[in-house]
């Protein structure tokens, strides 16, 4: 279906993109790539500053409050605050913030949008890690948090159908009640919620056995820039009819659309849990006791590794108590049924023992595995009770590169000077990369994070992994875009973009833009 002829260009002060207003500890304008194009108008054109365009933007919120009602329409500062930023160092206010309570709204406001050429920025709960949901160009911010009901929960179809604004580990407990269970769990499950983990393809440890978010999204509701509705995929978990429209969704980044409903996979939740906690006396053994894991047939829940730097912050954080000594650190978990789950950890402990652990410890039950994952659950605090600024990266490498990754940032911290801590799914290689700054307000040592982030990625990308695992492009990796992807994949990006946003007013400012300019 084609769109519908626009009224009128967007010309107003919102066109022209704003300097960012810098966070604590923020990036200078340039540092966040300014050169490479980061606050150009996507058709490449500076907007009228006129007084008839400030008018125009006046005239725009009024109509919107007239399109939705006051209610759904806000300019109050601590509104336009709020959806000025999400977790990383990037902030930018917009100039309206749109609360869309049915997809009736969302609708109605992409076609008003769409109509006057103005940019959309949608916003989850904001815990993204990567400036992905920050309205760089202002404009609109899409709220869907009050969107946030689960509709169904179906466990005799195995799936639940639940609005965006659904927060995760609310799902996951309700779905738990009825004995079934949402296995996609990000770090923030408690505060993230369902549409931005599908507009991220989110992760988290149990990624490993389950699969991420992609893995569970078996139908979808998307409102188009144009303010279409398409419902793609089904309430079936075998669909073939057609293109898969589903994987095009999941993982875009506000970029292509704006997700109103989606329908999710259910598994039984599995009625035995374990896991072992063990530490060795260098990183090498404990990632040799990953390797040795998956070669004696186990294929647990969830595996997490953590190098020398992160135990010791752990130790000064939360006190000895907790932490076992060594320099390198394993928690794996397993589950099913309770036998084959008894058997399985037995077999593991001694599996484990016999690669030089220092210290050994198992739990069965849920309450007594929780007191294991205390430890990995005080990670990144404890990094951030350093005192340095915890610049987190969501790097993937081939599991047979751990070792070398962390001996990578260790030849990092030699050179430039600060520690790099490494934590995470040591299953599936997403090791959290953690560059620790200190006195990162300072130009230089910002310089030198920049130049340890290039060497970073450019030894990633070599040994064949990549520069995002959960959290996405967004601003945050926006300057390595091109060395992550090919001239063909970035073509194919553009042309996608192209047909289902051809002005770009959906989360622009993103590291489309130049494609979107090049096609």
């Amino acid at each position: 279906m084609p769109l519908p002829p626009k009224k009128s260009a967007w010309i107003t002060r919102v066109a022209q993109p704003k300097a960012l207003s810098p966070r604590s500890s923020s990036p200078s304008i340039r540092d966040l790539g300014e050169e490479e194009g980061l606050f150009d108008d996507l058709d490449g054109e500076a907007a009228s500053q006129d007084a008839a365009g400030a008018q125009d933007g006046e005239d725009f919120i009024a109509g919107l409050t007239e399109l939705l009602g006051e209610g759904k329409v806000s300019i109050t500062d601590r509104d336009l605050e709020e959806a000025s930023a999400d977790k990383w160092f990037a902030k930018q206010l917009p100039d309206v913030v749109v609360f869309a309570e049915s997809t009736d709204d969302v609708s109605k406001v992409l076609a008003y949008a769409y109509e006057r050429g103005l940019p959309v920025t949608t916003r989850g709960a904001g815990y993204g890690y990567v400036g992905g949901c920050v309205p760089i160009q202002g404009g609109i911010v899409l709220s869907v948090a009050r969107m946030n009901r689960i509709l169904e929960l179906r466990p005799e179809d195995g799936l639940a159908v639940v609005q965006p604004g659904v927060i995760n580990g609310d799902l996951q407990r309700a779905a738990k009640e009825r004995g079934w269970d949402y296995p996609p769990d990000p770090a923030s499950l408690n505060e993230c919620s369902l549409g931005g983990n599908i507009a991220t393809n989110a992760g988290g440890p149990r990624c490993l056995k389950y699969g991420v978010t992609r893995q569970y999204v078996l139908g979808l509701e998307v409102v188009l820039a144009g303010g279409e509705i398409l419902r793609t995929g089904s309430r079936t978990h075998k669909n073939k009819t057609g293109f898969d429209l589903l994987g095009l969704f999941v993982g875009s980044e506000g970029m292509l659309g704006c997700v109103t409903e989606a329908t999710l996979r259910l598994l039984p939740f599995p009625p035995a849990r374990a896991s072992l906690s063990a530490s060795f006396r260098t990183f090498r053994q404990a990632a040799d006791a990953v390797q040795a894991v998956f070669k004696e047939g186990f294929l647990p829940s969830a595996v997490e590794i953590a190098d020398s730097f992160t135990l010791q912050a752990a130790r000064e954080h939360c006190g000895t108590a907790i932490v076992p000594a060594g320099r390198g650190h394993l928690l794996i978990d397993l589950d099913g049924q309770p036998a084959s789950v008894k058997s399985e950890v037995k077999s593991l402990r001694e599996l484990i023992a016999k690669r030089g652990a220092l210290h050994l410890a198992t739990a069965v039950g849920e309450e007594q595995c929780e007191v294991l994952w205390e430890l990995r659950r005080k990670f990144s605090a404890s990094l951030k009770a350093t005192g340095l600024t915890k610049l987190n990266e969501d790097i993937v490498v081939p599991r047979g590169r751990l070792v070398d990754l962390v001996r990578f940032a260790e030849r990092l911290r030699k050179e430039h000077g600060f520690p790099v801590a490494c934590f995470g799914h040591a299953g599936d290689g997403n090791i959290h990369t953690n560059i620790m700054a200190a006195n990162y307000d300072d130009p230089a040592v910002r310089a030198r994070v920049e130049v340890a982030l290039d060497q970073l990625f450019q030894q990633v990308l070599a040994w064949g992994g990549v520069i995002t695992g959960e959290h996405g492009v967004g601003l945050a990796k926006k300057r390595w875009w091109n060395d992550a992807t090919t001239e063909t994949s970035r073509a194919v990006h553009a042309r996608l973009k192209a047909a289902l946003d051809p002005d770009g007013i959906l989360n622009p400012g993103k590291f489309l833009d130049k494609a979107t300019r090049a096609s």
